[in-house]
Parts: C-alpha cells; sequence; structure tokens
C-alpha cells in the first residue's frame, strides 16, 4: 500500500476512502504546494482523528468536540417543543451512557431523535461524536452522530446495585442498599407555578461510604417514618451535586423499601486529637457525658434548641453542639456516636468543638468500628467507660475521696450546663431548671454559658474541669 493508503487504513473517523482522497487534494490545493500529498494526509487524518477521549471521566465541557464509547444505560422520552419563528417542531431525546470511568447524558435532536426512540436500547455500546458543554446535571454532550458499535465491549453491569462509593454526577436509575443514618423533618417552599413543593433529607450509609438522600414531594413523607438504624433499598433515584458534594434523589418514579437484612456501615472518622478550627470532619466515639437540651430565642423571635455533648475517642475529646432536631436525638454516656460533617470552631477557654448543624449527620452505631486506617483502635475500647492515656484519668487527676481506713470511695461523675450568674465563690449557674452552687477556681464571668464537670458534695458541686 502506498503512504495515503497506510494512513487511511489507521484512521478511525467514520469517511469513506474517496472521500478521504478528496479531502488529501483539497489540502494540497490549499497550500499551495507547501505539503505533498502525504504530508496533506497526515494533517487531514490528524483533523478527523481529534477529539477521541478514552473515558467519559475525561470529556470536559471546555473541549470543543469529543469522540467517545459508551454503553446505553437508558433511553429517554423523546419530547417534541415548537421553535421560536418556525412552524415545524423540534424533537429532543437523551440518551443516558455509560463506561467504567462514570456517566454523561447525550442530547440528539430532530431526526436523530425521532429514530433514536425506534432503534436505540438499553445495553447498545455506542460511538458518540458531538459537542460537551456544562448542563444541568454536569457535562452534557450534544451529540452530532450517534450509531451502534458491535464489536466494542464495555464491561459494566446495568442491572447491578450500586454502591454509594459508585455514584456519579447524572446518574439515572439507581438502585442503593443503606443503612439509615440520621433524618431531617420536612420543609416546604414555592414554586414558580405559585404551588407549594415539599422536600425531606435522610443520610445513608453502606459498606463503601455515606451520602445524602433527597426526598421530593410525596416522598418526603418518608424522612418522618423511617428510623435511624432502618436498612432500606432505593429503587430508581437519580444523583445530583449540592454545594460540591453528590447527593441521591428520590422522585415520583422512585420508590423505597424497607429491608430485612441489615446493611453495614464503617464510618470513616478523623481521630479528635488531630482536628483543626475551621475544618469539616468526621468524628466518632464514646459519648462520656450528655447535658439537657437548652431552648432559646434567635433574632427572628422563633424558638431554637441546642444539646451539648462530649465525644472521647483514643486520641482525645471534645465537646459536641447537636442544634435543632439533632438535640432530640436519643443518646446519652456510652453510646458510640458518628458525626459527620460537622464544622469545628473555637470553644470555651480556646478549645476546640463541633458543631453539628442541618448539614450534618449525627447517628448511633451499633458494633461498628470507625475506619481510622494504621493501626488506630476502635470504639470498643472505651466501650467500658475507660479513658485514653490523655484523659483526666491518673493518679493527679481522681475525683473520688477516701475512706478513714484508706480505700477508694468512687464518686459518680456528673455534667451541668448553665449560665453564670454569680461569678466568685462559689460560681452559681442557671441551667434553666435549678441554680447550681459550684465550687471551682476557673475564671468565669456573668453571663457566660459554661458546662462542669465532677461531684456533687452535699448543696455544692465540685467541679474537676470547667469548659
Amino acid at each position: 500500500m502506498g503512504a495515503i493508503e497506510d494512513i487511511y487504513a489507521d484512521l478511525e473517523a467514520d469517511v469513506s476512502e474517496e472521500e478521504f482522497r478528496e479531502a488529501v487534494e483539497a489540502k494540497v490545493e490549499q497550500m499551495g504546494g507547501l505539503a505533498d500529498e502525504e504530508t496533506a494526509a497526515m494533517l487531514i487524518a490528524h483533523d478527523l482523528d481529534g477529539g477521541e477521549v478514552d473515558t467519559i471521566a475525561d470529556i470536559e465541557a471546555g473541549l470543543e468536540e469529543v469522540k467517545f464509547l459508551g454503553k446505553i444505560v437508558s433511553v429517554g422520552e423523546l419530547k417534541t417543543f415548537e421553535r421560536d419563528g418556525d412552524d415545524e417542531d423540534g424533537h429532543v431525546l437523551n440518551l443516558e451512557l455509560a463506561d467504567e470511568s462514570g456517566t454523561i447524558r447525550a442530547a440528539l435532536w430532530d431526526d436523530d431523535a425521532v429514530a433514536a426512540e425506534e432503534e436505540l436500547e438499553r445495553g447498545q455500546v455506542m460511538r458518540v461524536k458531538g459537542r460537551p458543554k456544562d448542563g444541568y446535571n454536569g457535562v452534557e454532550v450534544n451529540a452530532d452522530r450517534v450509531e451502534p458499535d458491535e464489536e466494542a465491549d464495555i464491561d459494566i453491569d446495568l442491572d447491578g446495585e450500586s454502591t454509594i462509593d459508585s455514584l456519579t454526577l447524572g446518574q439515572s436509575d439507581v438502585n442503593l442498599r443503606g443503612v439509615v443514618l440520621d433524618t431531617d423533618s420536612i420543609r416546604t417552599f414555592d414554586r414558580d407555578d405559585g404551588t407549594e413543593g415539599r422536600v425531606s433529607n435522610l443520610a445513608l450509609g453502606d459498606e463503601t461510604g455515606r451520602v445524602r438522600v433527597t426526598l421530593w414531594d410525596d416522598k418526603a413523607d418518608l424522612a418522618e417514618e423511617l428510623d435511624a438504624g432502618q436498612s432500606i433499598e432505593i429503587i430508581d433515584g437519580y444523583v445530583r451535586e449540592r454545594d460540591g458534594n453528590l447527593e441521591l434523589h428520590v422522585g415520583d418514579r422512585s420508590e423505597i423499601d424497607e429491608l430485612d437484612e441489615a446493611v453495614e456501615f464503617v464510618p470513616d472518622a478523623t481521630d479528635i486529637g488531630s482536628l483543626e478550627l475551621d475544618e469539616t470532619a468526621d468524628i466518632a466515639g464514646v459519648v462520656r457525658s450528655a447535658d439537657p437540651k437548652r431552648t432559646f430565642d434567635r433574632d427572628d423571635g422563633s424558638e431554637g434548641q441546642v444539646r451539648n455533648i462530649r465525644v472521647q475517642d483514643q486520641t482525645g475529646d471534645i465537646r459536641v453542639a447537636l442544634w435543632g432536631d439533632k438535640a432530640d436525638i436519643d443518646l446519652g454516656p456510652g453510646d458510640e456516636v458518628f458525626c459527620a460533617d460537622v464544622e469545628i470552631q473555637e470553644g470555651w477557654q480556646d478549645d476546640l468543638e463541633a458543631s453539628a448543624g442541618w448539614q450534618s449527620t449525627v447517628t448511633v452505631v451499633d458494633g461498628a468500628d470507625p475506619d481510622r486506617g494504621g493501626d488506630s483502635a476502635g470504639l470498643d475500647q472505651f466501650a467500658d467507660g475507660s479513658s485514653p492515656a490523655s484523659s483526666e484519668s491518673g493518679s493527679d487527676g481522681g475525683s473520688g475521696s477516701s475512706d478513714s481506713d484508706g480505700g477508694a470511695t468512687e464518686v459518680e461523675e456528673e455534667t451541668v450546663t448553665g449560665t453564670v450568674v454569680q461569678p466568685g465563690d462559689p460560681v452559681i449557674l442557671d441551667t434553666g431548671e435549678e441554680t447550681v452552687h459550684v465550687e471551682t477556681d476557673a475564671d468565669v464571668h456573668l453571663g457566660q454559658e459554661v458546662t462542669v464537670r465532677g461531684h456533687t458534695d452535699d448543696d455544692r458541686f465540685i467541679a474537676d474541669d470547667v469548659f
């Protein structure tokens, strides 16, 4: 074969050899003798092969044109619309295509859309050429050409269930099993058409991670019907993005079924001792103390509520403020708890504290040790109430008293949270239910909210720690 035949044989573009030779001759004429036929053929081949990407994950909105292979996950509904100033209706149909790297939506228009509705089906491998752009669900492709490739194979299982770590932006028809970690209350909103919409959220976990689930309209009631710890299966969900994170959405065509078998969730937590100010983190540990719930008035006149707990792992402990509905979660000392997406803030006496707001997940963990990597110990190290080496236990930090025979008498440790209504000696705290006289050397000021840890002796509270 000659040079042109060799170049054409290596070409993957969908053009006939005759069309290729005509393009080569036109290129030679265009360049005015500056290129021979072989050079012109290489230039044409480069232009025709341009835009080929290895995987769907390589497609970016900034590319002028892309060519890729994908397996049809779903064929959308053919939609008809009116064009401005045109008597002829337009048509559009969306394909969802996938490979081993992810999924993408491709829009087919007019005659191609009509033909696709009749000819294309789920599971076919397609060769696509089109122009990528930013869409509502991430990057999308306006397809100029879509044709089956019967020789190509893409090794993905369309009928298998997804795991949380396999979810990709724009994915639809998602079937996912998981355990409910947390639920939120139902919220309402006004749509542009004047109707009222309803939405709620829950957090779902499996052995690969966790994801926020958004429940729309009639499905929103499920957030109040499901309890933390229940294992469920979501059928026909779809993946969206919010604030840089993937969410699984449940709409009219989606279903949620309760499962008899339990789905395992293993928390992926950060050591409390390594937390830093202003970061958002996931923490896990044993609840060492839990204060009563308190209410307060917001600036808008509504009533809010908050409850403080202290969570400890093998590296340290931290106060966690549970805001809103999370203050109602049933937990107490000895419970193993997982707190996801908590904001690390500056607390009392320069200590760090964690804030668990509406975007956070708080759940009681039943027997699953958090995955911290390396050789870190799990939560079971503290299930008997023991403290880490860095805590207050030891010869100098005990809060017990001695009897006349020199034996130690154990004293029950308590925590009290309240507002300082009298500094000095003693400090008096108002808890909202009673006033407590506290013996402490800590420097506190009037009106300050503090938590004290120690024990009661007659009518006074002997504080070992103030924070």
